[in-house]
């Protein structure tokens, strides 16, 4: 549907890799974020049924992800580690403009580019990890972006004219590949 417009180098897959106990409490917080993410959206905008149910379902599949990735630091007798703030996610919520319909495109697109830099990051993981069930979880998960990446788009387009979601949706994109090239990579997944 879109692709980012700045690609994660490998240097940041090596610093994942180099303390991945780090990127997995990283990764939960991460999960736990968007679940309650899909839950304001559909609090703030009770009256856009798509949305609620949409929110609803992706809320509660957030969750199982943050399920299974405390499974995964369990089993790797790792604690779950305290909520960092997110530099990236700060950064791109300073996109967002002024004005009701203004802001809920802004959202809806800022979640999609969101999405898709989890889809990405997630993919590389996967493609790093030595076969068996976190490899296996890594690509299910980067799927499962993919996916949320794309529902964000179709709300927008259900709720705004599509051509306006379009050069909004380009000019995040070309914000949100400035972030990523000023962040310093860690064992985060932003």
């Amino acid at each position: 549907m879109f692709e980012l417009k700045y690609h994660t180098p490998f240097s940041w897959t090596e610093a994942v890799m180099a303390d991945f106990d780090t990127f997995l409490q990283d990764h939960a917080a991460a999960e736990k974020k968007a679940s309650g993410m899909a839950m304001s959206m559909l609090s703030h905008y009770p009256d856009r049924r798509k949305l609620v149910k949409a929110m609803t379902d992706l809320a509660l599949e957030e969750m199982i992800h943050f399920k299974q990735v405390l499974k995964l630091l369990i089993d790797r007798d790792v604690n779950l580690g305290n909520d960092q703030k997110d530099p990236y996610v700060k950064k791109i919520r300073a996109v967002f403009r002024n004005g009701r319909d203004e802001f809920f495109m802004d959202r809806l697109l800022v979640g999609a580019v969101i999405e898709a830099r989890g889809h990405e990051r997630f993919s590389l993981v996967a493609q790093a990890l030595p076969d068996g069930k976190e490899k296996e979880f890594y690509a299910a998960i980067a799927k499962s972006e993919e996916k949320h990446k794309n529902l964000f788009v179709e709300l927008a387009y259900e709720y705004f004219d599509k051509n306006e979601v379009d050069i909004r949706l380009e000019e995040i994109l070309i914000a949100e590949a400035e972030i990523c090239k000023n962040i310093p990579f860690t064992a985060a997944l932003h």
